[in-house]
């Protein structure tokens, strides 16, 4: 099992978790979403209390690696396999994406 923290605007909005058995889930920081004022991290990922679940990393977060030569590039110099969505994001989008939201690998 491997976790990211999920960051916007450098405040801990969740945590993305990739289970044993490939699937994922997502859930929002009891504190992140109590606050009112503190977004959804996108839309396709609305706040809410419960866990979101999926067979396949969520779309918002693979919008979030590269493409083309540059993933091979990343992956080659990462030594990642090609086919590790979860282990590219944890690798590189911890401090320059185009969006407010980044990642940071976690121990649980």
């Amino acid at each position: 099992m491997r976790s990211v923290g999920v960051y916007r605007n450098k405040v801990l909005a969740g945590i993305l978790t990739e289970g044993d058995n490939g699937h994922y889930i997502f859930r929002y920081d009891d504190k992140y979403f109590a606050d009112s004022s503190a977004p959804a991290i996108s839309l396709t990922l609305p706040k809410t209390s419960q866990e979101y679940k999926a067979e396949h990393l969520f779309t918002f977060f693979c919008n979030m690696l590269s493409e083309g030569v540059n993933r091979k590039l990343q992956n080659r110099v990462l030594k990642i396999d090609e086919e590790d969505d979860f282990g590219l994001l944890a690798a590189t989008a911890q401090y320059d994406t185009i969006d407010a939201v980044t990642v940071k690998p976690i121990a649980i």
